[in-house]
Order: C-alpha cells, then structure tokens, then sequence
C-alpha cells in the first residue's frame, strides 16, 4: 500500500512570501474562472447552480490539500455532465449523494492499492472516443437552453433528447437563441480570435476568462433590457449565500447495489480525467505528481462533498492550466480558489438572480467543443484499423447507448487486439534436424492466446523425439506450460530449461 503524504508538505518547503502572493494571485484568477463553468456544470446535470459551487469549494479544497500534484484545481468537470444527469433522472438526487460517495470509497482504495499507474494503461483510442462523446451529449443537452425551448427536463439518452427537441421546436424563443448566440460567438471572438489579430493587446484581454466576460455581458443585458428568457432566478429561484449543513442520506443495501456499476463508472472516469490533467500539469511546470496520491485525494473528496450538497468532483483542464499560467506554484493558489468561490457566494449570491440560461448554455457549448478531440476522426486514415474501429465503436457507444458499455466494449476490443498482436509474434525456428530428432527454439511469449503453435509442432512433426529451447521465451504464463507438458510422450522426449 502507498503512504498518504500530501503533495502541499514537500511544496511548503521554502515557501516564501514571494511564491504565496503569485499562489493568491492564481487563486483568485482560477476562482473567477470557476465561477461560471460550476454553476453550468451543474445545471447541464439536472441539479442546482448551487451545486457545482458547493462542489467547487469543498472539493476543490480538498483536492488541492491532500492531492498529490502542486498545481491541480478539482472540482465540477464536463465528463460527469452526462453520467451524472442520468443518475438524476433514473435514481434521483438522493441516490446521487450515494453513488458519488461510493465512487470516492473506491477512488480512495485504487490510490491506497497503488493503482494509479494503471489508468494509463487505458489506450488512446479508448479515451479519445468516449471523450469526444461525451462532449457531443454536452452540446445537444445545451439545445433546450440555447433555443430556450419550453420543455420539461429532457432524457439523457441520445434518441430521447434529439426527439423532445424536434417535438418541442415550435416553442423556440428567439430571444434566447439570439442571446446565446452572441454570447457563443464572443467566445469564439475572444479565445480563438482576438489573441492572434491584435497580438500584444489581444493576448493581454485574452487573459480575462472569455467565460467571465461572456457571463457579466449577459446578465447586464438581461437586466438592462428586461429580457424574456429564463434566468437562474426564474428557474431555481437564486443560490443561497451559505454552505449547506451535512445531511446524511437514508443507505439501504438495495439502493448500495444498484448504484455499484453508476459509482464504479464515476470512479473510473474520475481517475482518468484527475491524472491525464494531472499530467498535462506536469509537462508545463517541469515536476511529476504522485498519481496514488491523486486517487486518495480524489476520493476523500468524492465522499465529503455530496454530504454538503455537492455533485461529483475530479481534476479540471481548464482551470488546472489557468492556475498554472497565472503563477501558481503550490496547492496553496487551489485553496485560495476555493476560499475566493465561498467568498462570492457569501457576498454576491443576489447578484445571480439575473444570470441568463442561455449564456451559460453557450459557454458549455463552447467547453464541449473544445473539450473533443475532432482531429482524431481526420486522421483516422493514418492508423490501423484495430484502432479506427474501437474509437469509432467507443464514440458510438457513448452516444447512442451509455458510456459505461463503450468503456467496457472498447476496453475489451483493445485486450482483444493487444492478445492477437502479441500472439502473432510468437514463432518457432528449427535450429536442428535429424530423422531422429527435431530441435525447436521459441521466441516471443507462449501463453493462452499463442499456445496454437506448439499444437502445429505437435500436429506436422513425424519424428520420435521434439526439444523445445525456451531461452528465448520472455513469458510463459499457466496455460502455456500445460500445454507444454501435454504433448504426448512419444513425441515430446525432451525439453531444455527456460
């Protein structure tokens, strides 16, 4: 088992005012930035705005105190949008606190059991397609706010969603889609345009979170002009100015049971997202995390937070690299962040009574296509096509049918593919032959899925005796050996020692 040491005591090391006042800087920053994205995160997911706050401050503390990386921001991220909404709609919300805590249980004893280092053994294509995915059923969730449909909450399969827009499409607001729409293309403008025409000035306004001005744009006009679309306030009434108090759910074995696979996928997902994060992190500030560390902080995470009136947590991209261009040098800035949402919370709550539905629509729409990978379907000539086949399985999967089948599905393609592979390079050559004797030295790894070349030796050998030489045999597993010792006698006399 690992030993439990926080990331945030080795950072601590020679910590001076200097570094603490560059943390406090990117905390603010990552806090303003986290702001919107957490209130969305959790709309987009059938909960409260308040939801991804409560989930941004406590986890996000968490996370940042006990996680094994230096620069790491936790919190509300995209990939749970999906999984989480159809926890909501096929549980209910008291069953999401469940699953969530039982996804940090087990979160917690895959870092203990040191089983971070196998997440990355999670192939590419695996990732990449139920990625790009899910960003797909982020966008076409966000199509009820950004036309500002006037329709109860939507299912969260594909066919479901796509058939209650096309029946709902006659109640399309044009005010919202109006709104939304401007508020996309200032993002657009602002993140991908403005840095590279005006250069010094562009990067300089690039710098404030498009996000931000997007949100503050929105609501003014909103306010100002008195228009009719759906607010925060409208919907859920406002966000309260406090932390929740613990509530503790009813837990009933029935309930633990059928939320095993939903928390199991939490856990899954949320391992992948805090490590590859964790590691795009290490390639910009030159340092390694401590991936079982990660896990641990993960999950303690994961079981606090839904009993303050949170959702499911992980490490976020977005605000991981905001945390790092803006200075941060240790957990600190993440807890500062944390410390900065509460803040506004306490202080500005009313303020979000006025914010537009569909601003905060089109700022997901524009995460979920950033959040895709979409050169990968380009360049899908350049690969295999065991690789081509389990991207595009995985991505259809995630689609059409649920994200824990394409795991499963691509997860199983990927064994299958590796095993044949493998297979195909175990091999034999005869380094001696006589009418008596045949000499046989194997190369490769002999196991289950290559044992079909010693019943070829067995089946075309007319000779009384057969020496296999397995010196060069890198693995030999159970199955292997058996069937070694199974050839029959008067075939088989000899065999030379690994």
């Amino acid at each position: 088992m690992t030993v439990f040491q926080p990331k945030l005591l080795a950072a601590l090391q020679g910590y001076h005012r200097g570094r603490l006042l560059k943390d406090v800087g990117a905390g603010l920053a990552v806090g303003v930035v986290a702001l919107p994205l957490a209130m969305a995160f959790a709309i987009a997911s059938g909960l409260k705005p308040e939801t991804g706050l409560f989930t941004a401050i406590i986890a996000g503390f968490l996370i940042s105190l006990l996680g094994g990386s230096r620069v790491q921001v936790g919190g509300p991220a995209g990939a749970f949008i999906v999984i989480v909404y159809g926890i909501v709609q096929r549980y209910g919300v008291a069953n999401l606190v469940i699953a969530t805590a039982m996804s940090g249980v087990i979160l917690f004893c895959m870092g203990l059991l040191r089983m971070g280092t196998l997440v990355r053994f999670i192939p590419v294509a695996v990732i990449i397609g139920f990625t790009n995915g899910i960003a797909v059923l982020i966008a076409l969730s966000q199509i009820k706010d950004f036309l500002g449909l006037s329709v109860a909450p939507i299912p969260a399969d594909f066919v479901g969603i796509v058939q209650t827009i096309v029946l709902h499409a006659h109640t399309l607001n044009p005010w919202a889609l109006g709104l939304a729409s401007a508020c996309l293309a200032l993002l657009v403008l602002w993140n991908l345009v403005l840095p590279r025409c005006l250069r010094g000035l562009g990067a300089k306004l690039s710098s404030i979170p498009g996000a931000v001005v997007v949100l503050v744009l929105a609501t003014l006009a909103c306010a100002l002009l008195e228009l009719p679309v759906q607010t925060i306030g409208s919907r859920f009434g406002g966000i309260p100015s406090a932390l929740p108090a613990l509530a503790w759910p009813d837990f009933r074995l029935d309930s633990v049971r059928q939320l095993l696979m939903p928390a199991l996928t939490l856990a899954v997902l949320g391992a992948i997202e805090s490590l590859l994060c964790a590691r795009v992190a290490d390639g910009m500030i030159g340092d390694r995390h401590d991936p079982n560390q990660e896990l641990m902080a993960q999950g303690i995470a994961n079981l606090v937070t839904p009993f303050f009136g949170g959702m499911p947590a992980t490490g976020t991209i977005a605000r991981t690299v905001t945390n790092v261009k803006s200075g941060a040098s240790s957990p600190v800035a993440g807890m500062v962040h944390a410390v900065t949402l509460l803040v506004v919370i306490v202080v500005a709550a009313p303020l979000a009574f006025h914010i537009p539905l569909p601003a905060l629509s089109a700022i997901l729409v524009f995460v979920a296509w950033n959040m895709g990978d979409w050169r990968a379907f380009a360049q899908l000539q350049q690969f295999r096509l065991p690789y081509r086949s389990t991207l595009l399985v995985v991505f259809g999967l995630t689609v059409l049918v649920d994200l824990t089948v394409a795991v499963e599905v691509g997860l199983i393609a990927a064994c299958l593919t590796f095993i044949y592979r493998i297979s195909s390079l175990t091999r034999s050559e005869c380094v001696l032959e006589t009418p008596q004797v045949q000499a046989q030295s194997l190369y490769g790894a002999l196991f289950f899925g290559a044992v079909q070349l010693l019943e070829h030796l067995e089946l075309q050998l007319p000779h009384q005796a057969l020496v296999l030489d397995f010196k060069n045999v890198i693995y030999l597993d159970s199955t292997g050996a058996l069937m070694a010792t199974q050839i029959p006698p008067s075939v088989a006399t000899s065999k030379s020692p690994t």
